[in-house]
C-alpha cells in the first residue's frame, strides 16, 4: 500500500506489547517520529528501553498492536508476509552487533548472499575495496578481526543498495579504533548513497555525528532533537 508522504520514514503512534496478566509488558508505548531521506539518526536508551524492538518493527521483523510504520510511501504494518519479504529485500539493510556471518563462506561469498536477492546490486569488487577488505575477500569470518567481520556484515547489507539501513549496536563489540572506523564507514554511506540510517547505541558520543537524536525510555520518546552542529566521525572521542 502506497501513501503520499514528504517524510521518508514515518513512525506513527506505534504500540508493541508482550505477554498478558502478570507478564504484560508494553515495550513500545505510542512512539511517533519522522525522518527525511539521507538522515543519520542516533537512537539512544538503556537496555530494555525498546531500541532493538523499535528497529525490528521498522524492519518488518515484528508485528505491532497498533499504529503505523511508513517507509518510502509504503505502509509496512499493512503488508502481507510476501510483501514484507519484498520490502526487506528491496529497501532494507540490517546490521547487527554480532555480525551474523555464515561461517563456511568467505568474505566475498557472505556479501554475495545479499547481492543474490536483488535485481541490481552494487559491484561487489568495488564495494569490497571501499570497505577496506580487498586483502581479505577470500578469508573465512574466523580468519579476520571483529572490525573486518563488521565491515563484511555492512557490505552484505549495502550490496542491495538499501534505502534504509538499520544498525543495532554496530560498534558494541568493537574496540575504540575499530568503532571509529565503522562509524566513518557509516558516515560515508550516508554522504555517498543518501541512505537513511538509524543507529541504536548506548554510546552518547555517537549523537554528535547524527543529524537527528532520539532518546527512548520505557518505550516512550523522551528526547527528540535536531543536531545543528554535526561533527565528523573522526572528531568523536570517548
Amino acid at each position: 500500500m502506497k501513501e503520499e508522504n514528504k517524510s521518508f520514514l514515518k513512525v506513527d503512534s506505534i504500540v508493541k506489547t508482550y505477554g498478558d496478566n502478570d507478564n504484560f509488558n508494553r515495550v513500545i508505548d505510542g512512539i511517533s517520529f519522522e525522518l527525511e531521506k539521507g538522515v543519520l539518526c542516533a537512537l539512544l536508551g538503556p537496555s530494555g528501553s525498546g531500541k532493538s524492538t523499535l528497529l525490528n518493527v521498522i524492519g518488518g521483523l515484528e508485528n505491532i498492536d497498533s499504529g503505523r510504520v511508513i517507509v518510502d510511501g509504503i505502509d509496512v504494518t499493512s503488508l502481507s508476509s510476501k510483501k514484507l519479504t519484498e520490502y526487506r529485500r528491496e529497501k532494507l539493510g540490517f546490521v547487527f552487533q554480532f555480525y551474523n556471518l555464515i561461517g563456511d563462506l568467505n568474505v566475498k561469498e557472505n556479501i554475495e548472499v545479499g547481492a543474490e536477492i536483488v535485481g541490481n546490486p552494487m559491484d561487489i569488487h568495488e564495494l569490497i575495496n571501499s570497505l577496506g577488505l580487498e586483502e581479505h575477500w577470500n578469508k573465512l569470518p574466523s580468519q579476520i578481526s571483529g572490525g573486518q567481520q563488521q565491515r563484511c556484515a555492512i557490505g552484505r547489507a549495502l550490496v542491495k543498495k538499501p534505502k534504509l539501513l538499520l544498525c543495532d549496536e554496530p560498534t558494541g563489540a568493537l574496540d575504540y579504533k575499530t568503532s571509529k572506523d565503522i562509524l566513518r564507514l557509516i558516515e560515508k554511506i550516508v554522504e555517498e548513497y543518501g541512505t537513511t540510517v538509524i543507529i541504536a547505541t548506548h554510546n552518547e558520543e555517537i549523537t554528535r555525528m547524527a543529524q537527528r537524536i532520539l532518546r527512548i525510555k520505557d518505550g516512550k520518546v523522551v528526547l527528540d532533537i535536531i543536531n545543528d552542529d554535526v561533527k565528523k566521525a573522526s572528531e568523536l572521542e570517548w
